[in-house]
């Protein structure tokens, strides 16, 4: 027994080695994607830094274009143009949203009783029936349809009113910055700076508020301010807000108070998008 059993007992030992080896291995190895920091409940994940060029998004009740443009790393216009979208950009509930450039997405499915609204309602004319020399009855005339209802749209994002372009930038908060941001599609696309809780939130640049909610985890409760046709700005994890969607907003007015919502610390996350990409917030914000 104990001549058989010796090289089992060493040819066991050295398959769980090699199985151990496999395992650290794997857990070393680099991740495809990198998801953003999610810690907050609700909401829909936000991707990576990069434009998400495939598959396609299905509206939910109450998101606005501009929230699932900077969801996918879009430009909104080149989002509404891609899917056949015009002024003022209506969209639907069910309503498919195609990501894949060059294919227009599928609209919400409508019945007789729920159009869309920017869909004016038509009616197909009566057709009249041949004259017969003697008729033993007249037809009865049928009476028209009722008019179709509008269906109620997911969100009808602000159509609001910008400057021409940025005029200059403004540190939206004050403290220390703990985070900076990382081009190479990873967790940080903008800066991180620290705070108190309730400390003001301030805005970056003149614009309008395109929206102000709790949609996308990871962010928490947050805010993204259109300043012109290139770029908007995003100030994530707030306590509390004190703009709306459509607001006007003027460069250092207070839009909301610190907090930490979707994260684990008191801090703003902070982000500024050209044409609806990541870009460095420290090369447009005053030098400190």
């Amino acid at each position: 027994m104990s001549v058989v059993g010796g090289p089992l007992m060493a040819r066991g030992r050295q398959l769980g080695l090699m199985l151990l080896a496999g395992l650290l291995a794997a857990c070393a190895g680099p991740s495809t994607t990198v998801p953003i920091d999610d810690r907050s409940r609700g909401g829909q994940r936000a991707q990576t830094a990069q434009q998400v060029t495939s598959g396609q998004h299905t509206v939910q009740r109450g998101e606005t274009l501009y929230q699932i443009a900077f969801r996918y790393g879009w430009d909104w216009r080149a989002l509404a143009a891609n899917n056949n979208l015009n002024a003022p950009y209506t969209i639907y509930p069910g309503q498919r949203i195609s990501l894949r450039p060059g294919t227009a997405g599928t609209p919400a499915r409508t019945t007789q009783t729920a159009r869309p609204a920017t869909t004016a309602a038509t009616s197909r004319p009566a057709t009249t029936p041949p004259r017969t020399t003697a008729p033993a009855t007249q037809p009865r005339a049928t009476a028209p349809a009722p008019a179709s209802r509008p269906a109620t749209p997911a969100a009808t994002p602000a159509s609001p009113s910008v400057p021409s372009r940025v005029s200059g930038w403004n540190w939206p908060a004050q403290g220390p910055l703990i985070a900076r941001f990382q081009s190479n599609g990873s967790l940080n696309k903008g800066i991180d700076i620290a705070g108190q809780l309730g400390q003001p939130v301030k805005a970056a640049a003149d614009g309008a508020v395109v929206y102000a909610g709790r949609g996308l985890i990871g962010y928490g409760e947050m805010i993204i301010i259109k300043h012109d046709d290139t770029y908007l700005s995003a100030y994530a994890h707030n306590n509390r807000l004190l703009v709306n969607e459509g607001d006007q907003v003027k460069a250092g007015q207070v839009i909301a108070e610190m907090g930490s919502t979707g994260t684990d610390r008191v801090k703003l996350h902070f982000e500024i998008r050209r044409r609806g990409q990541p870009v460095d917030p420290l090369t447009y914000l005053p030098k400190l």
